[in-house]
Parts: C-alpha cells; sequence; structure tokens
C-alpha cells in the first residue's frame, strides 16, 4: 500500500448486549433473598460485635458476613463451616504475627505466606484457604484504634460473628430449593429432548454428520450434569438443616433421586447417537418402527420436561417411554443387524432410565418393556 493510499472508513458497530434491560430487573427480583441475606447479615453482625462485645473496630464482622454470604450460598455444608473457619483463622493467625513483627510492605508478605502454610497444616483448602490468606493480608494493613485490648482475640470474634451470621441467615432464607432443582433439571431436560429430535431427524434422512452433531450436543452436556449434581447435594442438605424449607423435602427427594438415572440417560443417548451414526455410515437404513421409538422417546422427554412433578405428566411420559421400547423391540423383525440391535437395545435402555428416574422401581421395569 502506497503512503497515499489509505484504508476506507469502516463504522465499527458495538455488538448489542443480549441480556437486556429487563432481563437484568427480573434477576434483581429474583435476587431478593440474597440481597436481605446481605442486609440482616452484614448488619446484625457489626450490630452484635460493637453492641453486645464492645468493639470498636468491628469492620472484620461484616466483611465475615459478606465472605460467608456470597462464597457459601449453594455450597455444601462443610464448605460453608470451612468459610466461617478460615476467615476467622486467617484473623487470628495475621494478628498475632502482626503483633509480633510489626506492618509493612515485607510484614504483609510473610503474613501471606505464613497464614497459607498454617492454614493448610490444619487442612483448609480451596476457599477456605483463600480466605484465610485474605483476612490475614487485610489485617496488615489496618492499623487497630488505639488502645483497644488483645486486638487478635477482638478480631478473631469479629470475623467468628460475621460467619456465623451469615451461616445463619443462609437457613432462615434458604434459596428455593425445588425450583433451583427443578431449573437445573429442565435445563437438561431440554437438552435431551434436543438431542433425540436430531438423532431421530437422522435417521429420517440418512444424514449421518447430523448424527454425529447430536452426539457432539450430548456431550456438551456434560457441564449440565455436573452442575445438577452439585445443586442436588446442595439442596438436599439445605431441606435437612433449614426449618424454612422442610416442608419441600420429598419433592426435593424425588429430584435428587432421580438425578443419577437422567444421568445414565444422556450417557445412553450418546451411545445411540453413536451408533446410529455408525449405521447411517454404513449405508444402512433404519427401519420405521425404530425411527418412530427415537421419536417417542423424545416426546416423552418433552412431557417429563414440562412438568417433571405432575403426577399426571410422568404418567403420559410413561406410557410413551414403553412405547418407544416396546416399538424398538418389535422393529428389529423388519431388519436385524448389529446396528439395528445395538439401537434398539439403547431405546431400551434409555426409556428403563427415564422411567427409573420418574420413580419407576427397578423390579417392575422387566414387564413393563419386555414386548409380548
Amino acid at each position: 500500500m502506497s503512503d497515499g493510499e489509505r484504508l476506507p472508513f469502516r463504522r465499527l458497530r458495538l455488538p448489542r448486549p443480549d441480556v437486556t434491560v429487563q432481563d437484568r430487573l427480573r434477576r434483581v427480583r429474583r435476587s431478593w433473598r440474597m440481597l436481605l441475606r446481605l442486609a440482616v447479615a452484614t448488619g446484625g453482625a457489626y450490630a452484635i460485635a460493637t453492641q453486645a462485645f464492645g468493639h470498636a473496630q468491628a469492620f472484620f464482622a461484616p466483611i465475615a458476613a459478606v465472605i460467608t454470604l456470597m462464597a457459601g450460598a449453594g455450597r455444601r455444608q462443610r464448605v460453608v463451616f470451612e468459610l466461617v473457619l478460615g476467615v476467622a483463622f486467617g484473623v487470628l493467625v495475621g494478628e498475632l504475627l502482626i503483633h509480633a513483627i510489626g506492618r509493612g510492605g515485607w510484614q504483609i508478605a510473610l503474613v501471606a505466606s505464613l497464614t497459607a502454610v498454617v492454614a493448610m497444616l490444619f487442612n483448609l483448602t480451596g476457599m477456605a484457604l483463600t480466605q484465610a490468606i485474605n483476612s490475614g493480608v487485610l489485617l496488615a494493613a489496618v492499623v487497630p484504634v488505639a488502645g483497644v485490648s488483645n486486638p487478635a482475640l477482638t478480631r478473631f470474634t469479629d470475623a467468628l460473628i460475621g460467619g456465623l451470621c451469615g451461616f445463619a441467615m443462609l437457613l432462615v432464607l434458604p434459596r428455593n430449593t425445588r425450583r433451583d432443582i427443578d431449573e437445573s433439571l429442565q435445563r437438561l431436560l431440554e437438552v435431551l429432548a434436543s438431542v433425540l429430535e436430531r438423532i431421530c431427524e437422522a435417521m429420517r434422512t440418512d444424514d449421518a454428520a447430523l448424527a454425529d452433531r447430536a452426539l457432539s450436543e450430548a456431550r456438551d452436556a456434560q457441564p449440565l450434569i455436573e452442575s445438577l449434581h452439585a445443586t442436588a447435594t446442595n439442596v438436599s442438605e439445605i431441606v435437612r438443616l433449614s426449618p424454612m424449607r422442610w416442608s419441600q423435602r420429598a419433592a426435593v427427594e424425588r429430584y435428587a433421586d432421580s438425578v443419577n438415572d437422567l444421568d445414565n440417560a444422556m450417557r445412553d443417548a450418546r451411545v445411540l447417537a453413536r451408533r446410529v451414526a455408525a449405521m447411517l455410515r454404513h449405508a444402512e437404513r433404519a427401519p420405521s418402527g425404530l425411527t418412530d421409538s427415537v421419536a417417542t422417546l423424545a416426546e416423552a422427554v418433552r412431557i417429563y420436561g414440562d412438568e417433571f412433578s405432575s403426577a399426571v405428566d410422568l404418567e403420559r411420559a410413561n406410557d410413551r417411554l414403553v412405547a418407544a421400547s416396546r416399538e424398538a423391540m418389535r422393529s428389529m423383525g423388519e431388519r436385524l443387524t448389529v446396528n439395528t440391535a445395538a439401537i434398539a437395545a439403547q431405546v431400551r435402555s434409555l426409556a428403563a432410565d427415564l422411567l427409573m428416574a420418574g420413580g419407576m422401581p427397578r423390579s417392575a421395569l422387566d414387564d413393563l418393556l419386555d414386548v409380548d
């Protein structure tokens, strides 16, 4: 390009945000529990530390409450306790070190390192270890009020008060356990239905590439499965601990019991997609009954997705699952090959896992799914 040439001017277009103002307002409205927990825990921790214990510089109480609430919400009980102890422990160790060596740049470096070493010796890991180090560093940078007796004990107590206030608010005003696990479950069912519909379309159109895309979609669902497992564990602990959620115990336990079966169903879908792709690459046409059985499976999953906790919907879905399995078994009489037999067996396995996810006992499956 010569010196006289200029690149044509192009107006830069900023990408439009995917999240609208309405979405943000909706998120704020749905976060009212978290906002109320923050307000009560921080204000309560500071009031207890200053009024009940007479601490003049009780900033660690609300800080510990915030750390426990924001890092501990949705985590297992053991992790929350580790957070509380990690913050308080970091305060105690840091203050004792500072009392001996004073404050400054190298002291902060030493406090951070030694707090980490001691915390690891006490088996604090992850978030608890991070908060212990943060607490020690903050201590090294903040000079206590003159005349305060035993600042190490004072700040340790403040951190413990704040942590316990935060933990108490997690129990008094917990997350909506049934809604949270239902949302996670619905996301997984949506992906499973999409995968099955894509497999069905691949069988109808003899498109092996489409079956491969279904396999990729099923593999990409692994983070959703891991998130569902974590959510099930968390909400199960909440309904055991929080009196505010005891009424949801039965529903949450039912959701949680279905998680492993839904995980197995998604694994079955991956195997099904792989077998269909192999069949189509070998120029085999799927029997019409086998294709219809996969479509019926997808229909059943959509019914589950509408309202998993509805007995009426579960009965409808279970009927479709039984129909899908029997249809697949009968289709082998049309065109029996290694691939069609494997696909039919996989449809039956997927139907069985979904039936168990809906509460069907394993002992009843053979009678339901066997072809007359």
